[in-house]
């Protein structure tokens, strides 16, 4: 019997991280070749928020250059991953009473494959993405994530793409800093202590924790992706972060791998 699939969540920070070799893409890079191959990976991305539950069923995704401003070489990127339309369905099936919408229309935007580029660099491994609910609340996303658990016990990889930390107002565009804010560091380190402990509550209710996950999770789209790899995980289950930084003073890069 193979083994149950890890649940991982990527801090994917800028897409040029695509096109770069650096600590965080050879992290990713060491992730894909620690672990089993998945049958299949369906990917939570910060980047398709939209006000329903959803998730593509093509057999050929296309590749989402969602982002402006970068060099050509960026929107020349390919990641011709295929779909599997049969996991799409096994989806619906584990998580009722939720109704999710077959989509055909969507692909792969880049919290998606900008990280698997460095994971599985062969894109020979079948990908879906599943949409973030908008109108719900944190706690409906971890409870997600609980239900499509079962799912790791048939060599699916669960996966969340955003960040822990994502402000991008205070982001040093342009220039790099020598040092993280403050406030980003004590978030993670406060972030990371609790999910060592198996502490969830508070990170479900992250707007309680005060300041400085405000000024972290400034909105919600980047964070909810980690809730789904938190729900994703067995009781007592090793958690590591086997990729970590903070770019540009504001943006958390931390990886954080269940099983």
């Amino acid at each position: 019997m193979p083994d149950i699939m890890p649940a991982i969540f990527f801090g994917h920070g800028n897409p040029m991280n695509a096109l770069l070799r650096n600590s965080y893409t050879e992290g990713w890079s060491r992730i894909g070749s620690d672990m089993p191959k998945p049958k299949g990976i369906l990917s939570v991305s910060a980047h398709w928020f939209l006000p329903e539950t959803a998730v593509t069923v093509s057999t050929a995704p296309r590749t989402i250059h969602d982002f402006g401003g970068f060099p050509r070489e960026l929107y020349e990127i390919q990641y011709p991953a295929r779909g599997d339309p049969g996991v799409a369905r096994r989806v619906q099936e584990v998580l009722p009473p939720l109704p999710v919408r077959l989509d055909d229309s969507w692909g792969l935007d880049h919290g998606t494959w900008s990280v698997l580029r460095h994971v599985y660099p062969d894109a020979d491994v079948p990908v879906l993405q599943l949409s973030i609910d908008e109108t719900q609340p944190a706690a409906f996303h971890f409870e997600l994530g609980r239900k499509l658990s079962v799912l790791r016990d048939e060599q699916i990889l669960i996966m969340g793409s955003g960040n822990l930390v994502h402000n991008l107002h205070a982001y040093s565009w342009g220039r790099r800093m020598p040092q993280p804010y403050d406030w980003a560091v004590r978030f993670e380190t406060k972030a990371k202590e609790m999910m060592l402990r198996g502490e969830y509550d508070p990170l479900i209710n992250y707007e309680e924790l005060g300041r400085d996950a405000m000024l972290a999770i400034p909105t919600p789209d980047h964070y909810l992706p980690l809730l789904y790899v938190l729900g994703a995980g067995r009781e007592a289950e090793r958690i590591a972060f086997p990729v970590s930084g903070v770019d540009g003073g504001s943006v958390s890069m931390l990886a954080v791998r269940i099983g």
